[in-house]
């Protein structure tokens, strides 16, 4: 039994030194477990306590992604000083290896979640300040790091492995040709996708309209566009589908959202009656408080008129409308039609039905108030008695 244990020794090359370091490592690893927890709850703590700043908010959700990888770099270097102590790892280049795309994952692991914190630490903290953030500008930035991690990643484990990789990329020149016509549309919504977030065209979020479909943008991804329909189903569009067709933008507005119909009235002579509805009408929509005009803008918006007689119009660019027009626009078959040209102030869809709901019961009762009347499709019919007339024809001749 003595002799099998010294063999077993012997083989691993352990001896009482090398036990030693065996155990303290061993003991070192609990103790950096335990003294991990502890600094990361009283960091936690810390955070916690000024959780007012974004930064520290979100580093607070944080610590754990940024601790594993740094965690397991620190006990993997002890380690790897350890075999070395021990076994000399220039001997065993095959355990060389591992180690070193051990190193490298983890190495890799923690800047990918250092880079992820700094984005979306930034995009918090636009967004509280009630900036331009950016979400699919973000998303394409971490999506961007993760295809550099995967190159880093594989060009230093085919150097590792003594790949030459210029003569490598050479060697791949036709092959590299075949590659790129074959990958030509994933490149083509590449960029497309770039062209979209650099022309602003929609964001996360936004009510978009294009030629086929309409619905709200969930995600704006590297090659793909993922769009919410109303009837919710999910739809996937590329990139460069978007980037070539007209696409109608509901959300780029920040005051106004219209309302617009006709008035049919019943014919009448009496010009002064419709002047008076016409006003009165005008007059409602002017003073009511969800109804937009240009004394409500004041104090909504800030507008800077640096370019009032410029190259472009601010509430153009901006999506600001206030339009406002009552006016005796049509004669119609059977009508004389008033027309009704309005801006909510909001935007949101349910608030806009709410307030040209009340427009229009606001209407009605000005027109029961009035002598016009609402008009509505009508036929007349003229019955004539056939004796009578044959009476009158025989009496003529």
């Amino acid at each position: 039994m003595e002799n099998i244990t010294k063999k077993i020794l012997s083989f691993f090359k352990l001896n009482s030194t090398t036990i030693f370091l065996i155990v303290a490592y061993t003991i070192f690893l609990y103790i950096l477990y335990k003294l991990s927890k502890k600094v990361k709850k009283l960091l936690k703590l810390y955070l916690y306590r000024n959780r007012k700043d974004s930064f520290y908010r979100y580093l607070f959700f944080r610590v754990d992604k940024i601790a594993k990888p740094l965690l397991y770099l620190v006990n993997l270097y002890i380690f790897t000083k350890l075999l070395d102590y021990i076994y000399g790892l220039n001997n065993y280049s095959d355990i060389d290896k591992i180690l070193f795309i051990s190193n490298l994952f983890l190495t890799l692991w923690l800047f990918y979640e250092i880079i992820k914190f700094l984005l979306y630490s930034t995009l918090r903290k636009k967004i509280k300040t009630q900036q331009g953030a950016r979400r699919e500008l973000f998303n394409l930035f971490l999506n961007i790091t993760k295809i550099a991690v995967a190159l880093i990643a594989t060009v230093a484990i085919l150097s590792k492995f003594g790949v030459d990789i210029t003569a490598l990329i050479t060697s791949l020149g036709v092959g590299g040709v075949i590659v790129g016509f074959s990958a030509k549309d994933m490149l083509v919504n590449f960029f497309d996708s770039i062209r979209l977030i650099s022309e602003d065209a929609f964001r996360q979020g936004d009510w978009i309209e294009t030629r086929d479909l309409e619905g709200f943008v969930t995600e704006l991804g590297l090659t793909s566009t993922k769009i919410r329909t109303f009837d919710n189903a999910m739809v996937t569009v590329p990139n460069s589908k978007l980037a070539n067709d007209y696409i109608k933008n509901w959300s780029k507005r920040v005051i106004g959202r219209r309302i617009k119909f006709y008035l049919p009235i019943k014919y009448t002579s009496d010009t002064k009656e419709i002047d008076r509805v016409i006003y009165e009408i005008y007059e409602m929509l002017h003073s009511h408080p969800d109804i937009v005009n240009l004394n409500k803008i004041r104090y909504l918006i800030k507008m800077k008129r640096t370019y009032e007689d410029g190259l472009f119009n601010l509430e153009d660019k901006y999506g600001v409308r206030r339009t406002l027009l009552v006016y005796l626009d049509e004669v119609d078959k059977y009508s004389l039609n008033i027309l009704i040209y309005a801006f909510s102030i909001s935007v949101n869809w349910e608030e806009w039905l709410r307030v040209k709901q009340d427009v229009i019961k606001k209407i009605i009762v000005i027109i029961d108030n009035s002598k016009l009347e609402f008009a509505y499709p009508t036929s007349e019919i003229l019955l004539r008695n056939r004796d009578a007339d044959l009476k009158d024809t025989l009496q003529y001749h």
